[in-house]
């Protein structure tokens, strides 16, 4: 762990405490530039985390703070998310693989991160499903799956094929956690995550997976406030 204090950061707001982790990539060229982006007071961006290719870790804001790497978007009932989570940027300009250093260097601090935070698998989320208008990263080549068989995060199973319904799709993908967005957005921003390789309209297999996760993991509402 190598600090690296970046002055883009403030208090956590209304009193929040981090419950979720938001992966992003830099999409930028070089992690040495990157983190000179997140470290600059001219760009006001930042994350708590910057993971380089080699598995170097940076610690760029203290978890206590609120740092600015989430922006706009919403996951469950969660409005403000920079206040609600913990963000980790890996070094990729996002049309290469994450190499498998920063992966095993990812795992290790999430593994930390969720245990002392007393954070579920299911908060850990790329940035493309609190903000799938905007946003597209982690994207297709960042590897959801080996998080889940560590239990850093969650993946939905293999059942039968359910009839398409775009109703249906959406309404699942909402109890699972993405914000109220147009379908048009949500199916690309969801198989981007679970389906990376998969092309096409809405299919029975994207239904079966959507309904998985809102039958594993639902968003408890009730318990959430933005």
């Amino acid at each position: 762990m190598i600090d690296h204090p970046s002055p883009n950061f403030g208090e956590r707001r209304d009193g929040a405490r981090p419950d979720m982790v938001v992966i992003h990539y830099t999409a930028m060229a070089t992690a040495e530039a990157a983190l000179e982006r997140l470290c600059s007071s001219e760009h006001e961006v930042s994350a708590h985390y910057l993971i380089c290719e080699q598995g170097q870790v940076f610690r760029l804001v203290d978890e206590e703070m609120r740092a600015w790497h989430a922006g706009a978007g919403q996951w469950g009932d969660v409005t403000d998310v920079n206040s609600r989570s913990i963000g980790i940027e890996l070094a990729n300009a996002g049309t290469t693989p994450f190499a498998a250093a920063q992966m095993d260097a990812l795992g290790a601090l999430l593994a930390d991160i969720l245990a002392r935070h007393a954070i579920p698998p299911e908060r850990v989320i790329g940035h493309s499903d609190m903000a799938p208008l905007r946003k597209i990263d982690p994207g297709p080549r960042f590897d959801w799956k080996r998080l889940a068989l560590q239990d850093l995060s969650v993946f939905p199973k293999e059942m039968d094929d359910i009839e398409p319904d775009e109703v249906r799709f959406v309404q699942d993908l909402q109890a699972f956690g993405y914000p109220e967005t147009p379908f048009e957005a949500l199916l690309p921003a969801f198989r981007s995550r679970f389906r990376p390789h998969h092309r096409g309209p809405l299919d029975g297999r994207d239904m079966t997976l959507a309904r998985d996760l809102a039958t594993r993991f639902p968003i408890d509402h009730g318990k959430l406030t933005a």
